[in-house]
């Protein structure tokens, strides 16, 4: 009897709270992957679990998991902007830094140690190692009510037994005399009597609580960009209702509403201009600095700026679907995932914690037997438990994640998961597909050629009021060249005295129109020749063969028997994709062209932009099979491209870069979406993520070398804790602070934007 898997509701996102470091956010993890048909990822960065739930699973199971696991979770809120989440933990930062300031003065400066000083600094370092240090004991106490031991058990036992140790050693051991006199020492202290470490239990606890409100900082500054772009948004619209203006919320809108758009207001949903005319400033979606002139019938975006006259727009995509929300929606998704090298991290740190509590035993135990020495066998146990924090471990990769990403977002590059930073790293070879890639995707008339004794605009004037009533796309280069001239100059085709009658179209070959009682054809010259006995003088011949192959287009243009010249036409190179190419091939990559286009143009195209390696002619399927038979001759595959055609061999490219302004198709089967229509943003992309990937690879390897080094050093006796504590600190700064080094990526054009 056949069996079916339950089907997968849309994912979830859940906030956590009272996680601390890696290891919880690992320990949640597995939790949630234990519950049946669920898939769930949790992030310790942007504290939030991704959960995937069977249907009809609720909710609250997992929610329930997570409290069951010593945590809480919750459906996430709105954000709040006026409200600092940073400011408790920064209280507790402040209080304990005012109190343990005089503490660690009073320890380590003799000259400052005046009769029952220690008693002072038992008075000062208590609330520290208690009410301060209470998230770590918090979080520890957790864990062991459920069996585990994360990071806080470290820091938390580090902190609790220097604190007991220097209640013993005040109490019973000695220390608490009025003329006991303490000094500083880098490495272990060494004395007949037993000295207390107050100093320990107040100074970690600072360096640790300042160590995570950094973090904290860090996360609030990475997700920064996110936010701004979400916040760009229109919080209005004004709504035709029964022919007047209802200015309504913008999350109200729905397909089909039309609303009014005034100069300098932004546009409140993605539409398509139904009255008026304007420039719309569309930098913060494509980065371009220049408006761009739309009309009716012009498709324009939500959260760009009218900066000319009014508009009236019909609403076609709202809320979720906007292009807007699209972008924040693969950002997150982007921050959330896990790339292997953090999987790896979260495994390491799983089992990290274990080892290091056996290792503070062994050097607590190990001293107590070859020397005797209770404080010193004390002084290793805790300067190992303080010293093997892994908290720069657990920051590595998703600080770089969240930089990296929000970075990109800024820079119209979208990167849809962690794992394409893997990706980016292998490639080592890119497909670019023609038109709308490396091509404007736009015909264009690049030249007129005209006969003896003809006005070379006079022929543009003519085709172009010929073709005006064709939709071809060389009928509509041809219309929007005559309205400039051949010159770029005199007014053409837009001249009211121009009368065109008798449109007719024969598919493929031309166009016949009277304009102003002359009968003007356009079109192929075998058309000409065969359907009209018109032939091309042998100059105008010559000059249409080599621009043909050259990989441009010709349409000659003749009236009254006699060809008067020939229109030139092209698929303009975009800006930028010569040294995109360029670019790309530095980065070590091998390029080739791929286009559906015949073979002269597609090396026309290839020769003016750098590239050697072109297949012309091919078809959909063709892309596809080019991209698997690479892959099985072991390379590594990128494809960028914009079209329905495209979308088979971006989904089974390696790394998949889409153009954003092509199909939603291509867009959904890429892995990398590119919002600016440059193909520059290709290799912003590339390097955008290989910069990302180093750092987290930097990041690690500070982390683990750094803990390698000192545990031994600390179960030596080599070691003051309070050091230990405050190197511990610093990689986690360091660590944040390499990850921030991102937010200073600039595209290969040199901007910010």
């Amino acid at each position: 009897m056949a069996t079916t898997t339950p089907a997968a509701a849309p994912p979830v996102e859940l906030a956590i709270e009272g996680m601390t470091c890696a290891s919880c956010a690992n320990r949640i993890e597995r939790k949630l992957n234990r519950m049946p048909g669920v898939s769930a990822t949790v992030n310790y960065a942007t504290e939030t679990a991704t959960v995937s739930l069977p249907d009809g699973t609720p909710v609250d199971d997992a929610i329930a998991t997570v409290e069951q696991a010593g945590y809480s979770a919750r459906r996430p809120e709105p954000e709040q902007p006026d409200v600092d989440a940073l400011a408790p933990l920064r209280r507790r930062l402040v209080v304990s830094t005012v109190l343990a300031v005089p503490v660690v003065a009073l320890s380590m400066v003799p000259a400052f140690q005046f009769p029952w000083w220690q008693w002072v600094a038992l008075v000062l370092a208590a609330p520290v190692a208690t009410w301060g240090a209470w998230p770590f004991h918090g979080a520890a106490a957790r864990n062991a009510r459920h069996g585990t031991a994360t990071m806080d058990t470290l820091v938390s036992l580090g902190i609790v037994a220097a604190g007991l140790w220097s209640v013993w050693a005040l109490v019973f051991g000695g220390a608490g005399g009025p003329d006991m006199h303490m000094t500083f020492a880098f490495t272990a202290p060494r004395g007949a009597a037993p000295e207390p470490y107050l100093e320990v239990a107040a100074a970690v606890t600072v360096f640790l609580l300042a160590g995570r409100y950094a973090e904290g900082r860090a996360k609030t500054r990475s997700s920064a960009a996110l936010r701004a772009l979400l916040a760009l948004g229109a919080s209005t619209a004004r709504v035709l209702r029964d022919g007047r203006e209802v200015e309504v919320p913008a999350a109200s809108l729905r397909v089909g509403d039309r609303f009014v758009v005034r100069p300098g207001e932004r546009i409140a949903s993605d539409g398509t201009v139904v009255d008026g005319t304007s420039a719309v400033d569309t930098s913060v979606m494509t980065g371009e600095s220049v408006p761009v002139e739309v009309g009716p019938g012009t498709a324009v975006t939500g959260a760009t700026v009218n900066v000319g006259g009014l508009l009236t727009v019909e609403a076609v995509r709202v809320g979720a679907d906007t292009e807007l929300a699209r972008i924040g929606k693969l950002v997150t998704e982007a921050q959330t995932g896990k790339a292997d090298v953090q999987r790896l991290a979260d495994r390491v740190s799983g089992v990290f914690v274990p080892v290091v509590l056996g290792l503070a035993a062994l050097s607590l135990v190990g001293w107590l037997v070859l020397t005797g020495d209770v404080e010193a066998a004390l002084t290793a146990a805790v300067a190992t438990l303080v010293i093997a924090c892994p908290c720069a471990l657990g920051l590595a990769t998703p600080t770089a994640l969240l930089v990296g990403t929000g970075r990109g977002s800024q820079l119209g590059i979208l990167i849809r998961g962690p794992q394409v930073l893997e990706a980016t790293r292998r490639i080592d070879t890119v497909l670019l597909d023609k038109t709308g890639t490396v091509t404007t995707g736009t015909m264009r008339v690049t030249a007129v050629l005209s006969a003896d004794g003809e006005d070379a605009d006079a022929v543009l004037r003519a085709a172009a009021a010929a073709e005006s009533g064709s939709e071809h796309p060389i009928a509509r280069a041809v219309v929007a060249a005559g309205a400039v001239g051949s010159a770029g100059t005199d007014p053409a085709g837009t001249d009211p005295a121009t009368r065109t009658e008798s449109f007719a179209s024969t598919a493929g070959l031309g166009v016949q129109a009277l304009v102003d009682g002359v009968l003007v054809l356009v079109g192929r010259p075998v058309w000409l020749r065969d359907a009209w006995a018109v032939t091309m003088p042998e100059s105008l011949s010559t000059a249409a063969t080599e621009a043909e192959t050259a990989g441009r287009t010709t349409v000659a243009v003749a009236w009254e028997g006699r060809v008067r010249g020939v229109v030139v036409v092209a698929d303009t190179v975009a800006p930028g994709a010569a040294e995109a190419v360029r670019r790309l091939q530095e980065l070590g990559l091998d390029t080739m062209l791929l286009t559906g286009d015949a073979a002269g143009v597609a090396n026309s195209v290839a020769a003016e932009v750098g590239i050697d390696r072109v297949t012309a002619g091919v078809r959909p399927e063709d892309k596809y099979r080019i991209v698997t038979e690479l892959q099985a001759a072991g390379r590594t595959v990128a494809m960028v491209g914009d079209g329905v055609n495209d979308a088979a061999a971006l989904a089974a490219a390696d790394l998949g870069i889409a153009m954003g302004t092509g199909t939603d198709a291509a867009v959904e089967a890429a892995d990398i979406t590119l919002v600016r229509a440059d193909l520059r943003a290709a290799v912003d992309a590339v390097r955008l993520s290989r910069r990302t990937l180093r750092t987290i690879r930097t990041n690690l390897f500070w982390a683990f070398a750094y803990n390698v080094a000192a545990i031994p050093l600390a179960m030596a006796g080599l070691m003051n804790p309070v050091i230990a504590g405050a190197a511990m600190a610093l990689s986690s700064v360091f660590v944040l602070t390499n990850s921030l080094r991102l937010r200073r990526f600039r595209s290969v054009d040199g901007s910010a934007r």
